[in-house]
């Protein structure tokens, strides 16, 4: 609902959690066990020698989508958060939440879900195997991944800017938010900006850089994609937008026009990852130069990339919001854990690859027990951890 009063534009905020988001949060969990899972087996991939090409498909599928979207769904929830702990509130419980997992990530439980790969792929000449000679040596000599945990450092800083763009000019998170649930009843128009938005934050970058280019700045485990860079930012701020108006009434309301074309987007889904898989064809049958591909496929990819990227957000979202009033137990149950899954996850899907590695099994059975293991492994020591008020706090 919006309205103006005696200080300026007012946007209502949200005052309950909407299930529909939360079981789409979860639900881009789940697939990131999934991705981390089958990863190590694609035919296209370094891994395990067992691989099978249909994880290639599932690995193109998520990594087209599903963080950009884990974004925009982060940043519904920013204005609701800030209007009811304030500022400076709402920064404290984003470093507690964020910036406390983050660093513990880096520092413990990254280390011990990369020490397999250490075991296994040393360096010639290494002679001391212990885990504290790796632990020392990555955080020291380098190279020091994050992991997943990229994702929380990331959205600490978005949380950041967005806090700084609140107090400074809130007028144009308002203006923003207005602008977007105008479009409630012109799904046409609202799926054509965000195509648009999608398009212009990907596609530049993704020529000038490449897709596979990581920047990380010095030693510090701080990487982010650097095609993303701003791919990443301009879903965040969208969902912002989004959440300027209660989520009830706004652009994604139940009973609103861009969830009644839910099956408009999915459609369009289907339809741009069916190009980018002709795309990905004619890369490896039909381009003379594999690692260098023209201009026009280039750009073509880019477009169906962006395009695919949208389109899956819409179908996320609407999908969720046409499923709230049913039944989804797994990813009911699964929701109060999905964040501390998301936090252990690796190390179970390292280790667990490591144990099945010199088995001759089939990549189907492989991918099976990791997955199994994670979703398993991670969910329990989840609740384990749940148990400890501190910790429950925070995860």
């Amino acid at each position: 609902m919006l309205r103006d009063t005696d200080t300026g534009a007012h946007i209502e905020a949200e005052t309950s959690r909407m299930v529909a988001f939360d079981r789409a949060r979860t639900f881009i969990t789940l697939l990131v066990l999934i991705h981390h899972s089958v990863v190590n087996y694609t035919h296209f991939g370094d891994g395990d020698r067992m691989r099978w090409l249909g994880f290639d498909l599932v690995v193109l599928f998520n990594d087209s989508f599903f963080m950009a979207c884990m974004f925009l769904i982060a940043g519904l929830f920013v204005h609701e958060s800030i209007s009811r702990r304030g500022a400076a509130g709402y920064l404290r419980r984003r470093a507690f939440r964020l910036g406390v997992p983050f660093l513990i990530s880096v520092f413990v439980l990254i280390p011990i879900a990369y020490y397999p790969t250490f075991l296994r792929y040393h360096m010639p000449g290494t002679t001391d195997f212990s885990f504290f000679h790796f632990w020392w040596r990555t955080v020291t000599v380098g190279p020091w991944p994050s992991g997943p945990a990229w994702f929380l450092w990331v959205l600490l800083a978005f949380d950041i800017l967005a806090v700084a763009i609140w107090s400074m000019g809130r007028k144009i998170l308002v203006g923003f938010g207005r602008a977007i649930a105008a479009l409630r009843e012109r799904p046409a128009t609202a799926f054509g900006a965000f195509l648009i938005l999608s398009t212009v934050s990907y596609v530049p970058m993704r020529l000038a850089v490449g897709d596979g280019a990581w920047f990380e700045p010095g030693h510090s485990p701080l990487p982010i994609q650097t095609s993303r860079i701003l791919l990443y930012p301009a879903y965040f701020f969208t969902g912002v937008g989004i959440g300027m108006v209660s989520l009830r009434v706004g652009v994604f309301s139940e009973t609103g026009g861009v969830v009644k074309r839910w099956p408009f987007w999915l459609a369009f889904a289907v339809l741009f990852y069916g190009v980018i898989l002709l795309l990905v064809f004619a890369h490896h049958n039909w381009v003379d130069s594999v690692s260098n591909p023209p201009l026009a496929w280039k750009v073509a990819y880019g477009l169906a990339f962006a395009s695919f990227s949208a389109a899956m957000a819409f179908t996320v979202l609407t999908i969720s919001v046409r499923l709230t009033h049913s039944s989804l137990r797994l990813l009911d149950v699964m929701q109060p854990s999905a964040y501390g899954i998301f936090l252990v996850h690796y190390i179970f899907v390292v280790w667990l690859q490591y144990v099945v590695y010199d088995p001759a099994w089939p990549a189907g059975v492989k991918a099976a027990v990791v997955f199994a293991g994670t979703l398993g492994g991670s969910w329990l020591v989840t609740i384990w951890l749940r148990k400890i008020p501190f910790i429950a706090r925070m995860i």
